[in-house]
């Protein structure tokens, strides 16, 4: 049976040993400095892969299972947002830019958002939106008039603050980066949609004229 036999720098030696099957069987050893490790010097390297554990270093994500995590980008705000706009806005500070690995991998996406419609009975709302580059996603079919958003907050006393939240599982189809980002708006111009603050925003310590935060979270996930 043949052998290859590797004297060691200090001492001893490093058999690599021929497997005892016929036909021919090949070793593919990377073009990296990578290490083996988590093996005594007498195991034999089966015709098997070598599982990921016994390598150091980076291991390509087309490697990873479907499902993965490969990459996470967040944006926090913990300041406060307001608009009169009845049109959807930006909202400062709350947009991501993701650049996906392979145009068949999916961004999860999470919204977590504090949310007040300005005082005004029950004449004003609030609604906000994710939004894919220029294009809203994840948000209610169009039915006459009606608001589409991720989410509508309505009117309360002194204009609450409310926390809608969203998960969405995005297919933007493209390896170039991609923003993601939430928008706002309100109904009606004489009132303002805000982000973190009531619309009251009343300087007391009551809890509905408090100070929230608000995030967008996207995750690229390996097809």
């Amino acid at each position: 049976m043949s052998q290859v036999i590797i004297a060691g720098d200090t001492s001893g030696t490093i058999t690599l040993q021929a497997p005892a099957v016929s036909g021919s069987t090949t070793l593919t050893l990377p073009a990296t400095t990578d290490t083996l490790v988590g093996r005594t010097t007498t195991d034999t390297l089966t015709n098997k892969s070598i599982v990921a554990t016994q390598l150091t270093g980076t291991i390509a994500s087309a490697r990873l299972p479907a499902g993965s995590v490969l990459q996470v980008v967040q944006a926090t705000k913990t300041d406060t947002f307001s608009t009169a706009s009845t049109s959807y806005t930006d909202v400062t500070g709350l947009s991501v830019s993701i650049t996906p690995s392979s145009a068949s991998n999916k961004i999860l996406v999470f919204m977590n958002a504090s949310v007040a419609a300005g005082n005004g009975s029950d004449i004003n709302h609030a609604g906000i939106q994710i939004v894919r580059g220029s294009t809203a996603i994840f948000i209610g079919d169009a039915r006459g008039t009606r608001m589409q958003a991720t989410a509508v907050v309505n009117t309360a006393t002194a204009g609450q603050m409310n926390h809608p939240s969203a998960v969405y599982l995005d297919s933007p189809a493209t390896t170039s980066a991609t923003t993601y980002k939430l928008q706002i708006k309100t109904t009606n111009g004489s009132y303002t949609a805000n982000v973190n603050r009531s619309g009251r925003d009343a300087n007391d310590s009551l809890g509905f004229d408090g100070t929230a935060a608000s995030s967008i979270t996207v995750m690229e996930i390996s097809a």
